[in-house]
């Protein structure tokens, strides 16, 4: 990444439909002068808290906190080095905290880190808060989940769709603040492309929503939209927990006066070329070898000479399409280099899914209509009608855009009626109280 290249972002948290408070927090934190940018970077922060009434929102608040404050002090090198002893830094912070007040024991958090600097996107996350970046047609994570789901499925114990999966989904394995010491993990450099897109989100918003769909969204929607499109859907499929995301995009190469053309992550090649030309050769030496056993020493010297073009066909084949990624040296410290991702899913928009959001639309105006919302219904009006021209002549994100709008629109006027509603069952019960 260049100082000058254009970094857009947005932030939204959201205390769900079924929770009595938000134990989610969230930081960014960017550099406005280049000297500090060279040296550490951007930095954008999602901390999912845990534990019972306030401790989470305490330890959450305390990782995002501590974090940025001691990253930008240190100077530790590579960069990872830096980021990872400012996320263990932050959880003796919070161990100690939590031991000094026995309502306070065992208090944790999630964390997970993004830092964009010259050397690329560096991540640092404990637990199961989730990194992903949307690049071309693809979502990849880029976080392992520190879960006992994922530790006993990358041990081979269990299958992502074994029967026992929903005992260990939720179980965190590593966290900041319920032990004094915690292994922070880092992943990156990642080279950043113009046009990347980047997310950091907690588990609200992923025991929603599949991969795919977050593709889908932070592919085609600006970071604003597209945060708070994410925010409403995790709502609309139950709300059952705090949902934070961070939407980073990393803008064109200054002097490109038009958006680069989207560069597809380095793919994983196969031998199969290589493979048919091996074999191709072998089967001519074969030949050859045949007729030369038969007398016929012409046509052999013509099969082996066929055999030797081919045999070197085949090597060069196999050395300019290497069966991996590449991958920097443990030695390599800051140099940027390209990392498998964890798990990779189509973000390109299918029919689907723009009709599952245009009937979620309708369904939430139906209620809305039902339950007298406050709706401005001829803007809603105008929106629909933009979102249907849209989805007929197939310009997903202009359709997808509309469609976010309205929805935001709906979901802006179901919470001031729950608000409403909420309000009326406090008067209500004041009213009782004073009457007995």
């Amino acid at each position: 990444m260049l100082w000058d290249q254009k970094v857009l972002y947005a932030t939204l948290s959201d205390i769900g439909l079924r929770r009595r408070n938000n134990q989610d927090s969230f930081c960014v934190q960017m550099c406005s002068e280049q000297e500090v940018w060279e040296k550490y970077g951007h930095i954008f922060i999602v901390a999912d808290g845990m534990g019972g009434h306030a401790v989470g929102e305490l330890a959450s608040k305390m990782a995002v906190d501590n974090i940025p404050l001691t990253f930008f002090k240190s100077r530790a090198e590579p960069l990872s080095n830096a980021l990872k002893e400012a996320i263990e830094h932050a959880n003796a912070a919070i161990y100690k905290r939590g031991s000094e007040n026995r309502d306070f024991n065992r208090m944790g958090t999630t964390c997970v880190v993004l830092v964009l600097s010259p050397r690329g996107a560096l991540f640092g996350h404990v637990g199961d808060s989730r990194a992903y970046r949307v690049r071309s047609d693809r979502i990849e994570q880029l976080t392992f989940d520190h879960s006992l789901q994922w530790e006993l499925e990358r041990q081979g114990r269990i299958k992502k769709n074994d029967v026992y999966l929903s005992e260990v989904k939720h179980v965190i394995t590593r966290s900041l603040g319920p032990e004094p010491v915690v292994e922070a993990e880092m992943d990156g450099p990642h080279p950043v492309m113009p046009n990347d897109r980047f997310l950091l989100c907690s588990d609200g918003l992923t025991g929603n929503i599949s991969d795919s769909e977050i593709g889908m969204i932070v592919r085609e929607l600006p970071p604003e939209e597209s945060a708070r499109l994410l925010v409403h859907l995790a709502n609309l499929r139950g709300g059952s927990d705090n949902t934070t995301v961070i939407v980073v995009q990393a803008g064109d190469l200054p002097g490109c006066p038009t958006p680069a053309e989207p560069i597809s992550a380095p793919k994983r090649r196969h031998r199969g070329a290589s493979l048919l030309w091996f074999f191709l050769a072998f089967a001519s030496l074969g030949g050859g070898i045949a007729l030369f056993s038969e007398g016929f020493r012409v046509y052999a010297f013509g099969a082996f000479v066929t055999a030797l073009l081919l045999l070197i066909i085949a090597v060069l084949s196999l050395r300019s399409q290497p069966d991996h990624d590449p991958i920097g040296d443990a030695d390599e410290g800051d140099a940027t280099v390209d990392h498998h991702p964890y798990r990779i899913a189509s973000a390109r928009t299918t029919k689907e899914f723009m009709a599952n959001l245009a009937q979620m639309e309708l369904e939430l105006r139906k209620m809305a209509h039902e339950e007298s919302w406050a709706i401005d219904w001829e803007v809603h009006g105008k929106i629909i009608i933009a979102a249907k021209s849209a989805l007929d002549r197939r310009v997903a994100s202009l359709a997808m855009s509309e469609l976010g709008k309205a929805i935001d629109l709906l979901m802006t006027g179901f919470h001031a009626h729950r608000k409403k509603l909420k309000q009326q069952k406090r008067d209500a019960a004041d009213g009782d109280g004073s009457g007995g």
